[in-house]
């Protein structure tokens, strides 16, 4: 969840820098641009101020002094133009220079420079020119009218280098972009300081849930912080938790009860039976087939018991070796397959795991047992034991009739049988009892078919020992 909620959250806060950083990197551009352009508005208005005394060529005793303020204009515009790299320029209105720097510098017919004269003809100054980018060479442009009695008889005109301004803008906008940097960099601490306090208490919730399912019932969820509704959410898992073990609790103590309490009266009831057989006729088959359901009830008493107490009893885990205990039960059982006609071997390496070894040993008999029940005489059943990854798996392969695929999927229900094995001694139980005693201690059970005929049943228990 945490992969998927902290890439939104990282897009919606760079889509909001984002908006934020390019109407302001803009503004720099246009802040930079504004500041040159008044400082060529100022430049011009002065040099205009200077050309309004030279507007007018005059005769006599005053062409001496014309000359010299023209001059005076001249050496300014040199100057200007020496020390800061601007072209600056006096042009009458017919475009000849009153005065020019540096020398041989023209008005062109066309372009930035003609259209700002032009304007400024029209006793406009070139107060807003185009913006200038970064990434765009050009030059600035800007011109101012020279006034003389109401009359506009020449045009001040500035054409500067726009490099040291597109420089000062860029400068502007990396420290823009750095600001962005380190705030998406804060941004994305804090969204992964959100994401893990809002999703603490879910993976928390998931864990416990999860411990739950694979029957550890007494895990809880644990104080995990969080926003207040999932922390509520915490303490209602904790009381249904509650409330579903106290159910199971009842559940199992009612079966163990009841089975408890029915074998002293069925036991009252076969004994009865047994001397009810004595006043009958021998072979009376009546009297055997009471006496088979009697058994037969016992039998399920029984299992329903041993099913009871293994839901409820906790494994004992031990660092066991599995090849060697699984020797043992392959010896036990060899006799009864001897007396089938049925081959039983074995390849059980020295392999370890964690397991409990009385209800290691109770599970590997009912599965065995129900190999050796359904394989037929002559066939073979191999029982195996190796080392998958983190489990330790034993495999019991027999060569009997099999299983459906539907079939293979109840296998190990409470009180299923297959329909073809209706007929064959057994309460339903066995595997049910089989894969509770193997949950208990962190294993489990699988069932395939095994070809071309016959089942394959798989117990794994950890390598690791896992806590909880």
């Amino acid at each position: 969840m945490r992969a998927r909620l902290l890439p939104l959250l990282i897009v919606l806060m760079a889509g909001v820098l984002l908006a934020l950083g390019f109407p302001l990197a803009v503004s720099v551009a246009a802040a930079q641009q504004q500041k040159v352009v008044v400082d060529r508005i100022d430049d011009t208005a002065r040099f205009a101020a200077l050309a309004q005394f030279v507007t007018k060529r005059s005769t006599g005793s005053r062409v001496r002094v014309t000359d010299e303020r023209q001059q005076t204009l001249q050496n300014e515009l040199t100057r200007y133009y020496e020390v800061y790299g601007i072209r600056a320029g006096v042009f009458y209105r017919n475009s000849d220079p009153m005065g020019r720097a540096p020398d041989g510098w023209q008005l062109p017919r066309d372009g930035v420079v003609r259209e700002a004269f032009d304007e400024a003809l029209f006793s406009r100054g070139s107060h807003d020119p185009q913006q200038v980018w970064p990434w765009r060479r050009g030059r600035l442009v800007v011109a101012s009218p020279v006034i003389s009695d109401g009359d506009v008889v020449a045009v001040v005109v500035t054409d500067s280098p726009t490099g040291k301004m597109r420089s000062k803008t860029l400068q502007g906008w990396l420290l823009i972009a750095a600001g962005e940097a380190a705030a998406m960099l804060l941004a994305v601490g804090a969204a992964l300081r959100l994401t893990g306090w809002v999703l603490r208490p879910v993976r928390v919730l998931d864990a416990t849930t999860h411990d739950i399912a694979t029957g550890r019932l007494k895990s809880r969820v644990a104080s995990a912080g969080g926003p207040p509704e999932l922390q509520r959410l915490a303490r209602s898992f904790n009381e249904m938790a509650d409330n579903v073990e106290d159910v199971l609790e009842q559940q199992r103590a009612f079966v163990a009860d009841a089975s408890h309490q029915l074998r002293n009266p069925l036991a009252a009831l076969l004994l009865r039976i047994e001397l009810l057989a004595f006043e009958l006729p021998e072979g009376n088959e009546e009297i055997a087939s009471v006496r088979t359901e009697g058994k037969r009830l016992a039998s399920v008493l029984d299992d329903l018991l041993d099913l009871a107490l293994a839901e409820h009893t906790e494994a004992d885990l031990r660092l066991t070796d599995i090849g060697e205990l699984v020797t043992e039960r392959v010896g036990a059982w060899r006799p009864v397959a001897d007396e089938k006609g049925v081959t039983l071997t074995e390849d059980c390496p020295a392999v370890t795991g964690w397991a409990d070894p009385v209800t290691l040993s109770s599970a590997l008999d009912a599965v065995i047992d129900n190999a050796l029940k359904f394989t037929p005489s002559g066939e073979e059943v191999k029982v195996c034991v190796a080392r998958n990854g983190e489990s330790t798996e034993i495999v019991v392969a027999d060569r009997g009739p099999g299983l459906r695929e539907d079939e293979l999927a109840r296998i190990g229900d409470r009180f299923w049988r297959s329909a073809g094995h209706q007929n064959v001694k057994g309460s339903g139980l066995g595997l049910s009892i089989s894969r509770a005693l193997l949950a208990a201690g962190g294993g489990s059970i699988t069932y395939a078919p095994h070809e071309p005929h016959g089942l394959r049943v798989t117990v794994a228990v950890p390598r690791t020992h896992q806590e909880g």
